[in-house]
């Protein structure tokens, strides 16, 4: 069985290697989620947001010394900008903590405006289940439309990719306690549709050339899908180094209120991109060998 392609890489042979990589990630994830949990920003946790229009500027330092007094749990955390200041309070200030402060910014920069934002636990809660929701929906309408253009065990192996993906950043931001908002939620979101994308790409080629394939035994399919992949390795590679570039440029030159968002979507842009090689299409073949189907689709591929 000869397919012609422009590299020769053996993808089904290190594969188990990203498998052990990913399930040593995978555990220790999740040991840090059962010690220690996720350590939620002011999103999703009841607090204090407070933003600020400077008229004249304020340091981080000076805000600090202004706030030295306040009988807080935990200091706040303190962005600044030229123009900008925002405060955010792990925990909700009292009326006359409020007041104060609007007192210690007017001294400060007099003249600015102050806005005050409190995230009650209740709505903090609700965000909570909603990012859930969105993950498992998007998830449901992902295995459905596969099941339907390709095959079950499509489905699952690309569904099992996605999880993957969302879980592998979810894994890192526990286990060196980055802190969770909402643009992370948004960040793991879009993750899961561009990883979708590529994964789909190499399955359609998978399904290609599963009709001129000729499936003796586990080699034969291991050729096949390391020649699928091989096929569509510049598109992916090219994919995923552009945009890449760009989550990299807002990492390091955006501001710190999206730090979090752009550091999100660098781990799982790398994570989606090697899932989709290494981890989906050695799951299918697993699928494959184990249901005992190895005789080639001989269906005319729909166009994608």
């Amino acid at each position: 069985m000869n397919f012609k392609t422009s590299y020769n890489f053996d993808f089904m042979k290190v594969s188990k290697y990203f498998f052990i990589f990913s399930i040593v990630i995978t555990l220790l994830g999740v040991g840090t989620l059962a010690f220690r949990g996720l350590n939620y920003g002011v999103d999703f946790s009841s607090g204090t947001n407070v933003d600020i229009t400077l008229k004249q500027p304020i340091s981080k330092q000076q805000m600090e010394q202004a706030l030295a007094g306040y009988k807080l749990e935990k200091p706040p955390v303190i962005t600044e900008g030229s123009e900008r200041m925002a405060i955010r309070f792990t925990e909700v200030l009292a009326d006359t903590e409020e007041a104060q402060l609007k007192k210690d910014i007017e001294k400060l920069s007099p003249g600015s405006s102050i806005e005050v934002n409190i995230v009650d636990v209740e709505i903090a809660r609700e965000l909570q289940r909603n990012a859930i929701y969105s993950v498992l929906i998007a998830s449901i309408g992902i295995i459905i439309y596969v099941s339907i253009r390709f095959e079950w065990r499509f489905a699952i192996a690309a569904i099992v990719a996605l999880l993957h993906d969302a879980f592998m950043v979810i894994s890192v931001f526990s286990i060196f306690n980055l802190e969770v908002n909402l643009p992370f939620i948004i960040a793991v979101l879009t993750i899961i549709g561009f990883s979708i994308n590529d994964t789909i790409v190499i399955f359609d080629r998978i399904r290609e050339n599963l009709r001129f394939a000729k499936l003796r035994n586990r080699s034969d399919l291991d050729k096949l899908v390391n020649s699928s992949v091989n096929q569509t390795l510049t598109r992916t590679i090219n994919t995923m180094l552009t945009v890449l570039v760009t989550a990299l440029c807002l990492l390091i030159f955006g501001s710190e209120s999206i730090r979090m968002f752009s550091l999100a979507i660098v781990i799982g842009l790398a994570f989606g991109a090697y899932s989709s090689i290494f981890i989906a299409s050695p799951l299918w073949v697993v699928l494959r060998e184990r249901a005992g189907d190895k005789k080639p689709n001989n269906r005319k591929p729909q166009e994608v």
